[in-house]
């Protein structure tokens, strides 16, 4: 008779802990003590609810054309690649162009605080 091969062992039972060692699947919780504070049920347990925020303020005109400028300049290049125009002067001038001023119109227009003696603005961050 051939002789058997042997026994498979599950995987991971090579690991041998000492006698009084837990293992790793051998942790178990503590049991809860009534400390008297209540904690809520999972059923219980409240949800915040954001308030609806305020609508955005209506941007002006040049604001729009800015905005227009920047993402229309980048997207009229990338047509004009896809349908293979012929890329004249006037075309890449209005695409580059629109590009750059829309970008500059709109960093010119950002507001900007000159006063560092703010530090009750929360929106500031960390003022170290």
């Amino acid at each position: 008779t051939p002789p058997k091969p042997p026994e498979k062992k599950p995987l991971g039972s090579s690991v041998v802990f000492a006698p009084g060692v837990a293992g790793p699947r051998d942790y178990e919780l503590p049991e809860s003590k009534d400390d008297g504070i209540d904690e809520p049920d999972e059923g219980e347990e409240g949800h915040f609810v954001p308030p609806e925020p305020p609508p955005l303020p209506e941007a002006d005109v040049t604001a729009k054309f800015a905005w227009l400028a920047v993402i229309g300049g980048p997207v009229l290049m990338l047509l004009a690649v896809l349908l293979q125009w012929e890329m004249t002067w006037w075309l890449t001038t209005l695409c580059i162009g629109g590009f750059l001023g829309g970008f500059a119109t709109l960093v010119a227009r950002m507001p900007h605080d000159d006063d560092d003696d703010t530090y009750g603005d929360p929106g500031r961050g960390a003022v170290v």
